[in-house]
């Protein structure tokens, strides 16, 4: 009898490139992507409030995935393409 073993490590080369990282935050569209985990909005709210009170956000924009489980759906991520960084929360 033969064994198959199989690495559940993702294999897939990316393509993207990483986003060149923010001098500031300030006057910046900040989009806050809560991804329906128990726990993400609490998170959320606070750096909300952090981001608009320390960092002179310009605007914060919370978005939601309708599940953690699937990547988010194509429309949510043209509407994050718009914002100049994205914080995704995750939590438990």
């Amino acid at each position: 009898m033969s064994i198959t073993l199989v690495n559940p490590c993702n294999e897939r080369k990316l393509s993207a490139a990483h986003a060149p990282r923010l001098q500031t935050l300030a006057g910046k569209t900040i989009a806050l992507l809560d991804i329906s985990k128990p726990g993400g909005s609490l998170f959320l709210d606070r750096l909300e409030r952090l981001l608009v009170e320390h960092q002179a956000v310009a605007q914060v924009i919370r978005e939601v995935k309708p599940t953690f489980t699937k990547p988010a759906p194509e429309p949510l991520l043209e509407k994050l393409r718009s914002v100049d960084a994205v914080v995704e929360a995750l939590a438990d």
